[in-house]
């Protein structure tokens, strides 16, 4: 195992904005099991294996020795922009279809802990499924987008979500220019901003257009932004959104963050030299896709 010290402060100076004592009782120590060798060396083999027979299963097709089920250009549209690039759909063709069935599984239940599962089998290859008829019973779950498990058959949550649909109706999810600004907006909020010991706090819907949206928002033109190399699409989304300068640092290295900041307030922009009109630093709190917890905040 790699252990990582990050060295936060004391106990004692980990106080959040509202007075309230930091999640962190101790120094944050990350650690992660370094992969064998063979491990790598065995993934990149069996992608180059993978790849040698996708180019050999074209050839096939090509010559019509293979039945080829992909979507392909019509000859009376080979002068337009094509619609298929046949280099992109490589892999889905030799190399996902071939592994097609472990995904998008249909179930029939609710993604509880446990759900239903519809049965299908394919006669050719994964390129189309066809129903049995039967339901395999108690698949456990092990990921799905329930994350605060309001998707359950709870006798309890299924009264309070008919009360809430037959009063706000069921397109409320909606951007509040479309749907309207509703008190359960305004109660939410308050709510945040009181939790957070601030004025006001302003809350959206959806967290991709949170970042991506209104990152262009706080920055633009004549402006740096610092981003951890790991951070979610929808923050470098945002970031390139912005028109403004973008420079990684090293996750969660606060050294690099350092380096950076001190370099930027020292040379200013590039070329004329002038101060950043602003500087901006994203984080995440928790790195979903890695699994990482954010301490450049707490060690700040």
């Amino acid at each position: 195992m790699l252990h990582r010290n990050q060295g936060l402060p004391p106990p004692g100076n980990l106080i959040q904005p509202n007075g309230k004592p930091h999640f962190y009782k101790k120094p944050f120590i990350e650690s992660f099991e370094q992969a064998p060798i063979y491990v790598p060396v065995l993934t990149y083999l069996g992608y180059g294996i993978g790849t040698l027979f996708g180019y050999l299963r074209d050839f096939l097709r090509d010559w019509g020795i293979e039945k080829c089920h992909i979507a392909t250009e019509r000859e009376e549209q080979k002068d337009f922009v094509p619609l298929y690039q046949d280099f992109e759909n490589f892999y889905k063709r030799n190399l996902y279809m071939r592994v097609r069935d472990n995904w998008n599984r249909p179930i029939c239940s609710v993604p509880g802990p446990q759900f239903d599962l519809m049965e299908r089998v394919t006669d050719d290859y994964n390129w189309t499924f066809r129903f049995t008829g039967r339901i395999i019973k108690d698949v456990i779950n092990m990921g799905s987008y329930n994350y605060l498990g309001f998707a359950e058959a709870n006798s309890q949550s299924m009264k309070t979500v008919r009360e809430v649909l037959e009063k706000y109706g069921s397109g409320v999810c909606s951007t509040r220019q479309e749907m309207g600004n509703m008190d359960k907006h305004k109660e939410l909020e308050d709510l945040v901003a009181q939790f957070l010991d601030v004025e006001a706090a302003m809350v959206f819907g959806m967290g991709f257009a949170t970042n991506s949206m209104n990152i262009p928002a706080l920055v633009g033109k004549g402006c740096l932004i610092l981003s951890d190399e790991l951070n979610h699409t929808s923050l470098v989304l945002g970031a390139r959104l912005s028109g403004a300068t973008i420079r990684t640092f090293k996750h969660n290295n606060m050294q690099s963050l350092e380096k950076l900041l001190r370099e930027a307030v020292i040379y200013g922009q590039p070329r004329r030299r002038r101060a950043w009109k602003k500087i901006l630093i994203l984080v995440e709190g928790i790195y979903r896709d890695h699994s990482f917890f954010c301490i450049i905040c707490a060690s700040w």
